[in-house]
Parts: structure tokens; sequence; C-alpha cells
């Protein structure tokens, strides 16, 4: 089916430590993205970026290097989470799918907010190798990057759970996570009593993504819509290296595609995300090109 996609570009690299993601939307254009969509029959705007502050400013350097700091740039996440609602929401009531290309895992907290509606359930598949389910009590690192699912669901920082309406923007039920394996050991015991569904690694190698992909789609058969959001370090670091946080062990070239495949039969992704590419990390831009590889997938490419 041919949809009327909108490009969203958020360059925040707020989220985390280690500098970079916030050029993963100009690599991601640059690898061709905007052609090869059309080049599938879609209609493609590109809205172009949003506005992102200069993380390099005096104030943002001494918050950064401050060792009391608490707050991990929350004030600039939330800002930028707000603008990425207000974006978002204008494409979802265009009829538009909206496509937000970051930027750290934090946008999740803007995007998912800006497509989901309080009378209107939507499932939500997160593809990482991490679990991002921390909380302030709980993160080792206090880097938001490791919590906007927690937020999404109503738990962590004030600020980041009421962006765009106050209060959880999903329910635990109707989040499928995929690729998980590296989790933290709060992380671990939080998500065992949260409700969401987790595929970690080991069920990817035991059960094929064949059926992982199909179970996932399972549990929203109730729902008409999913929400995707893909993070580059769920690949293996040998297929994608220009990632913050790789981690070995991680779902390969081939099982990506079919996972996006698969999803894409279904008819139900209306929205998705792509997060966390480096291209200070990467080599010759070759993460930057799964993900535009992967998005075609997920957009309806096919081999036949």
């Amino acid at each position: 089916m041919k949809k009327k996609i909108s490009i969203i570009g958020v360059p925040m690299d707020f989220g985390q430590q280690l500098r970079g993601v916030d050029m993963g939307p100009a690599a991601v254009r640059y690898t061709g993205l905007i052609s090869r969509l059309r080049a599938l029959g879609h209609e493609v705007v590109d809205t172009g970026d949003i506005r992102i502050p200069i993380r390099d400013s005096e104030a943002c350097i001494k918050k950064a290097d401050s060792s009391i700091n608490e707050d991990k740039f929350l004030k600039e996440i939330t800002q930028i989470c707000e603008s990425i609602y207000t974006v978002g929401k204008e494409v979802v009531k265009k009829g538009h799918f909206p496509l937000f290309i970051g930027g750290d895992h934090s946008i999740a907290v803007g995007t998912v907010a800006a497509v989901t509606k309080d009378n209107d359930p939507i499932g939500l598949i997160w593809i990482d190798a991490h679990g991002d389910f921390n909380t302030p009590d709980t993160s080792p690192s206090g880097n938001i990057h490791g919590m906007p699912l927690a937020a999404l669901i109503g738990e962590g920082h004030e600020s980041l759970v009421n962006v765009g309406r106050p209060g959880k923007k999903i329910l635990p039920e109707n989040v499928v996570l995929i690729g998980q394996r590296d989790l933290d050991a709060s992380e671990k015991k939080r998500l065992k009593k949260s409700g969401v569904t987790i595929f970690t690694m080991r069920d990817i190698d035991e059960q094929g993504i064949s059926s992982v992909a199909n179970k996932a789609l399972m549990k929203f058969i109730h729902l008409k819509r999913i929400h995707l959001t893909v993070d580059m370090d769920a690949l293996d670091p040998v297929e994608a290296p220009g990632v913050g946080t790789p981690v070995p062990g991680g779902i390969s070239y081939r099982e990506a595609h079919l996972l996006m495949e698969i999803l894409a039969d279904s008819g139900k992704i209306t929205s998705m995300d792509l997060v966390e590419i480096n291209p200070i990390l990467d080599v010759a831009n070759k993460t930057a090109e799964l993900a535009v590889e992967l998005t075609l997938s997920a957009l309806g490419k096919s081999i036949l």
C-alpha cells in the first residue's frame, strides 16, 4: 500500500554521553532515503529537522561537566520532545505516515506521544539491544536515552511522562521488545514485573526471527495500528558498527530484513522511528545504509 510519508529529523544527542548521533538524520538523507522511498511509489515530504539547542553552548557545557548534575539535560530533552509531539501530531492529523529519524532513543518520548491517543490504543514494537526501561532511581548512568520506554508507560521523570499530555502514553501489555541482550540488573526486575512482552536474543536464537515476528503481531491482533521504533544497536556490530552503544551477538542482516518484511506484510505499521546512528563511529556509512534498507523493507520493499 502506497503511503504519504512525512520525514521528521531529530538531530539530538542530549540523551547520552557519547556525541555523534545528532548527525544521524543527515547520514540517512545522504544515503538516499527520500528518492528510494519514492521509487517504491510512496509520496514523500521532508519536513526538515526539529530545532535543537546547541549542546556546546556555555550553559550546556557547564551542565555536562557538573559532577552534581542530576537531570542529564532533562529540560532540553523535554523541550525537544514537546516539539516532536507538536510536529508529529500535525503529520498524523493530515493522515500521513510519520517517519522520525534520530538522534538518540530518548526522542521516542515525543514520537510515541505524537502518534497515540487515549481512546485509540496502539501497539509499540521496540527493537533494541537494550530495554530503555530504567528510571532515575535505577539507571547506573542517569542517561535519559536509557529511560524513554519507562516514561511512556508513566514511570520516571515527571516532565517526560507528561510530554504532549499528562500521564502514560501506552499500556505495558501493548508493548513488545525485540532483540535485547544488555539489561541492567534493576531494569531486568522492572521488566519482569511490567507486563510488557520481551523477546531477547536468546528467544530469537531458539525460536527464529520469523516466529518472534509473528508472535509479536499476534499480541496486537486486536489493534489497528503499530508504531515501530528501531534502534540500530539491535543489529550485530558487524552489520551496524556506527552506533554509540554496540553489543556483540545482535540481530543479523537477514534476520533484520525478514523482521521488517513480516511487519510490513501485516499492514499495521503506521509510524516509525529510526535512531542511534552515529556516523562518527561508522565505517563507510555502512550503518546508515543498512538503516535505509531496513526502512525500505518496513515500508513495503520485497524480494519479489
